[in-house]
């Protein structure tokens, strides 16, 4: 559908793209990486045609739709949450209407948002109604700049699962690994200025292109001793007449070889962060605690206990109160009721985006980062700030003209660079690349104080946390391991809840069984009767299940999409119940 050829692309002195080369076809599900800067949200306005290449040509299908989401951007509009997302329809029917609110539930829209206006929204959840137009419009391909920033884990597991089912094109770039493995079929890989296709997921990539590198550096080694004897050999001969012929021969030998470059690898950045002062055993203990807003009651008479170098995730569906607890700890926010009692020597440290806001506008990334108490060299706070992205003459840049996302890995960058004991993070992966992921987790993973997190981030998560808190209607429940551990036990406790249904149903078909067996002795008479009974509840069921589903396709319903999960269900059982006495129909017909 989309073809890139021989594409080139520099903006003043820094070249992005050389000879670059790219096929999108349907069916297509690429994720798209490389290193901060490389050019990746570059490729994307160039394959929309916002930016032209200066070298190759891009070619797309006539007729072709492309949908777009930008990292940022969001609506500034008076419609509300519902009718933003349908604008994007030419026409609305009760169907399209019916998906809408489908697609935004999944991302985590009530359905008493769906009348908000969107200029109400926080530019997070603006955006959420920018993805939700975007999978409603179902474009040929999608191009998606890290749509997952502003979604929760429950958000982002419905969106793996409805990109997986599309049937668009979809080029992403994210900095999620377990998204990218769970939606991508390939790599693309923006590295050496040139795009480089591996067809597999993310750990594939990882093993592949270190091969490749270690051949790169073989191949630039043999080059660079090929270069050096040709050189020696030039300066020995060209000035004998015998020999001259040859010496022009290996210049012009020389002149023809084109230099191997070796980019500069990004994961030898290691860094080591400075350790926080010891707390006592118990960091903190919250009892009897009770949070409202207006007439939502978010807890009611929460306990909880924080020890030290435990590293948890609070994970839970959104709305279910996870950021709420955290600032609760944090002392950000009050409880209306209960205490929170703080350990021997602890300091805590509160992160989220709003703590952007405490930098100092007049002051450069530099300064800002080395302004705290542990006097770090100023060698040591640039490799620390490189790993965050700020690289080069951006250390110099003023903090009021940073970007959001920048705003938010400085504020990162001052709190480890000075690490309170008790660290509570919302959302640290937010605007870092996957490989100040890594750097981030080795940072944290040496860290010896206490961690609690709450992230969308699946890889992140896992990688990190020995326990996993699901936050649920209030209460909150502890799994001793990361996230995975936290969803086999999941899917072992529904196993078991089925278990015991599969168990009721199978206890009262042998005892219709076993009923049946003693009438067969003596009383054929009640199998007759039996038998036309159930005939009569099949019939009337059946009757029932055609009423339903006239209404589930009477276009006056599709407006709502809660009657219609209803009528499903509905359906779904009378349908089980037919199943069931057909069954004991065949029984009795035996």
């Amino acid at each position: 559908m989309i073809s890139l050829y021989n594409i080139g692309k520099t903006f003043g002195s820094q070249v992005l793209f050389e000879d670059s080369c790219l096929q999108i076809n349907m069916g297509d599900r690429f994720a798209l990486v490389g290193p901060n800067g490389a050019g990746k949200s570059t490729l994307l306005r160039m394959i929309l045609g916002e930016i032209e290449p200066d070298e190759g040509n891009i070619q797309t299908k006539k007729y072709i739709s492309i949908g777009y989401m930008p990292q940022e951007t969001a609506p500034v509009t008076e419609l509300s949450v519902l009718n933003e997302t349908l604008a994007i329809c030419r026409s609305v029917d009760g169907r399209i209407e019916a998906k809408a609110k489908e697609i935004l539930m999944g991302l985590g829209f009530k359905i008493s948002d769906f009348d908000r206006s969107v200029k109400t929204l926080s530019g997070g959840w603006a955006m959420r109604v920018v993805l939700a137009r975007l999978l409603l419009q179902q474009p040929d391909i999608l191009l998606l700049d890290e749509p997952t920033n502003h979604l929760d884990i429950s958000s982002v597991k419905w969106l793996e699962h409805w990109l997986c089912r599309c049937s668009s094109a979809v080029l992403v770039i994210s900095h999620d690994r377990h998204f990218i493995n769970s939606v991508c079929n390939a790599i693309i890989s923006l590295e050496n200025k040139m795009l480089k296709f591996y067809n597999g997921n993310y750990e594939f990539f990882v093993k592949e292109s270190a091969a490749a590198r270690i051949r790169l550096e073989s191949a630039y080694k043999q080059q660079k001793q090929e270069i050096k004897d040709l050189k020696e050999f030039i300066n020995r001969n060209r000035a004998r007449l015998s020999t001259a012929s040859r010496a022009q021969s290996a210049i012009k030998k020389l002149e023809k070889i084109k230099p191997i470059c070796v980019p500069p690898d990004p994961k030898s950045v290691r860094i080591n962060f400075p350790q926080p002062s010891r707390a006592g055993r118990r960091v903190l203990s919250a009892k009897k605690i009770s949070k409202s807003y207006g007439d939502i009651k978010v807890y009611q008479n929460l306990n909880f206990e924080l020890e030290r170098g435990q590293k948890i995730a609070f994970v839970g569906e959104n709305g279910a109160g996870k950021s709420t607890l955290l600032k609760l700890l944090a002392g950000i926010e009050k409880a209306d009721n209960g205490e929170i009692t703080y350990g021997l020597d602890v300091k805590v440290g509160y992160y989220s985006q709003h703590r952007a806001t405490m930098l100092n506008p007049n002051k450069t990334v530099l300064q800002e980062a080395m302004d705290n108490t542990r006097m770090h060299p100023e060698l040591t706070v640039r490799i620390i700030l490189g790993a965050f992205l700020f690289s080069g003459d951006s250390v110099f840049k003023k903090t009021k003209v940073l970007s959001g996302g920048e705003k938010s890995r400085l504020a990162l960058v001052k709190l480890l660079l000075d690490p309170p004991n008790v660290l509570l993070l919302d959302e640290p992966t937010i605007h870092l690349d996957l490989n100040s992921v890594d750097s981030l987790i080795a940072a944290l993973k040496a860290y010896t104080g206490t961690i609690c997190i709450i992230s969308h981030d699946i890889y992140f998560i896992n990688s990190l946390c020995d326990y996993t808190i699901h936050v649920d209607k209030g209460t909150l429940k502890t799994y001793h391991g990361n996230y995975d551990y936290f969803l086999s036990r999941q899917e072992q406790m529904e196993e078991n809840s089925s278990q015991v249904v599969r168990a009721s149903l199978s206890n009262a078909r042998n005892q219709s069984i076993k009923l049946l067996d003693a009438k067969n002795r003596g009383k054929q008479h009640n199998i007759e009767k039996n038998r036309k009974k159930a005939e009569k509840e099949i019939e009337k069921a059946k009757e029932q299940v055609n009423i339903l589903t006239k209404q589930l396709e009477d276009p006056s319903n599709h407006n709502n999409y809660k009657h219609i999960q209803t009528i499903g269900k509905e359906i779904s059982v009378l349908n089980k119940l037919i199943e069931q006495k057909e069954a004991l129909l065949l029984e009795l017909l035996d």
